[in-house]
């Protein structure tokens, strides 16, 4: 009896610590969702009341309608998805060869991997930016999916690589044995297996992508280009003041994707998180 109730209590105290940290983790994007209804004055207000006065759909009206937040999303979409599909059309086959090859230039793509992640983006984006002019790619969205897929190839590699690592290599040598080639091994068995892997590695390459800003900053110059984070981030107005209205409005219509996006794979993704973390 006493070791049930201490079970009781213990479920109960889990509960309790799981509720705290959502709303610990909700609060932030609730404020936004009930700041994008205030209006300006009582924005303005030093001693601001939680719940607004009314819902001032204003500032939805002039993200959408004046401020190009549609084609912004747009933009960033197109850059999104594109850079998503490129990354793991590399990935998955450069990774499959990281896991399971023993030659000298699959161990030094593992330590390029790593020494990438060392130097900060303020020290690549002058050579950077440079060699996008060369190849007349610069203020455009192609170019901007290309540095993505660059950027974004050292993680999913990373991520692949550990789910790879993860699939018996028993079932690519009975494929062997049966006479399958590389391809078909990689395509009828290994790919079927890292599904989880591919869906979560994918899911935090689109989000990277979603939400990029300096990149997008630095190779995009022309309005019509710009990615949602740049358009949030021109939200000022006169004298430098901060429209923050249409600043939270933009901002939580912007997290919605993302977390439709994330609400729809969340069960790939935690097959797929688990099955990388045995072993990498």
């Amino acid at each position: 009896m006493a070791i049930q109730k201490r079970f009781s209590i213990g479920i109960a105290f889990q509960y309790v610590v799981v509720f705290l940290y959502l709303i610990f983790l909700g609060f932030p994007f609730l404020w936004m969702f009930i700041t994008s209804f205030k209006t300006p004055i009582e924005l303005l207000e030093l001693d601001q009341s939680i719940i607004p006065e009314g819902f001032y759909i204003q500032n939805y009206i002039d993200i959408l309608e004046k401020r190009g937040l549609v084609r912004s999303a747009a933009n960033s979409a197109i850059v999104a998805v594109a850079s998503t599909f490129l990354t793991m059309i590399v990935a998955i086959p450069a990774g499959y060869a990281m896991a399971r090859l023993r030659a000298f230039y699959a161990k030094a793509a593992t330590g390029w991997i790593l020494f990438s992640q060392v130097f900060p983006l303020s020290l690549v984006i002058i050579p950077l930016f440079l060699a996008i002019r060369a190849l007349g790619l610069l203020d455009s969205l192609p170019g901007l999916v290309l540095v993505y897929v660059v950027a974004n190839l050292p993680f999913a590699l990373w991520m692949l690589r550990g789910y790879v690592a993860n699939i018996p290599v028993d079932l690519e040598e009975a494929g062997a044995i049966d006479g399958a080639s590389m391809f078909q091994i990689l395509r009828n068995i290994v790919i079927p297996l890292l599904t989880p892997g591919i869906v979560a590695t994918s899911l935090f390459t689109l989000l990277n992508s979603w939400n990029e800003f300096f990149f997008a900053l630095v190779l995009i110059q022309t309005p019509e280009k710009e990615t949602l984070p740049l358009t949030l981030a021109r939200f000022v107005g006169s004298e430098g003041q901060v429209l923050l209205g249409p600043l939270a409005a933009g901002a939580f219509l912007a997290t919605i994707p993302s977390l439709v996006v994330f609400g729809i794979i969340q069960r790939r993704i935690s097959s797929g998180l688990l099955a990388g973390a045995v072993k990498g």
